[in-house]
């Protein structure tokens, strides 16, 4: 599915009820073909019992909800978390199970365990240091059935990511800080790597083209800043600053219709619990 171009004239903000709303309106919905690629692969439907990490706003829980499983989803971002509650818990009804903190905390004492993981969000996947992302996925596979798929994801060849090069003004503008959730190029191993720490098993994986479309250069930008990339860069210079280098990346992918559009590819391991 090609990723609809969306025009928010809501202006730029800093706070970060303004970037939830930006990821859960502009840029979240980027990477619904690698949601789609994922579920179709592992057929979920309703037999699938899914905890999802780093759920962020809920779309990939909802998309799975849809064909039938039962969702559950953890997120450190509690304004995100917010947003998926709106979505999936729609005037406090029931089905989803929402938590923010550890896997544990959307364990249902008298359901069966998860059949299926997934850790969709790349910077969810490199956040933070490798040994801490491994015990997390080991502690979610500790809540799933023996077997039972872990899916990682994570960009791939920069050469076929055209955001690469705005995510590299995060990075530059960042290195001061040596941030956590600065973002770095995957390595050809990297999600291997991080399952085999975990002490999950590789088992297969596959790439999927996620175009980053937006209508005009403002929601480019907004989309960009709502990842949480360029925090840390905002924190070590200023927000203006950001925003100027960042627009500047951009415009090589701006067209004369005013238009942004950027290919990507991005990248998935299957691993078994």
């Amino acid at each position: 599915m090609t990723p609809t171009l969306v025009r928010r004239h809501r202006p730029s903000s800093s706070s970060p009820e303004s970037r939830a709303r930006d990821w859960a309106e502009i840029q979240e919905r980027m990477l619904v073909p690698l949601y789609e690629a994922v579920y179709e692969r592992l057929e979920v439907g309703s037999g699938t019992r899914l905890l999802s990490l780093g759920c962020g706003s809920g779309l990939a829980l909802l998309m799975a909800a849809s064909r039938g499983a039962t969702v559950s989803g953890v997120d450190p971002d509690g304004r995100r978390l917010a947003l998926a509650r709106e979505r999936l818990l729609p005037e406090g009804g029931g089905g989803a199970r929402l938590g923010h903190g550890a896997p544990e905390s959307v364990l249902d004492a008298g359901a069966p365990a998860f059949n299926l993981v997934t850790a969709f969000d790349p910077l969810y996947c490199a956040g933070g240091s490798a040994q801490g992302m491994a015990t997390t996925l080991g502690r979610a596979a500790s809540c799933a059935e023996r077997g039972a798929p872990v899916v990682l994801a994570g960009w791939g060849p920069q050469e076929r990511c055209a955001a690469s090069g705005a995510l590299r003004v995060a990075a530059r503008l960042a290195d001061p800080m040596c941030a956590p959730a600065r973002w770095r190029p995957c390595g050809r191993d990297d999600l291997e790597n991080l399952a085999q720490q975990a002490g999950l098993r590789p088992d297969g994986s596959g790439r999927v083209a996620c175009p980053y479309g937006y209508a005009d250069m403002g929601s480019a930008v907004r989309g960009m800043l709502s990842t949480g990339a360029f925090d840390a860069a905002a924190r070590a210079t200023d927000e203006e600053q950001v925003v100027k280098e960042l627009s500047e990346a951009l415009h090589p992918y701006l067209r004369r219709d005013g238009t942004v559009w950027m290919p990507n590819v991005f990248r998935y391991l299957i691993a078994r619990a």
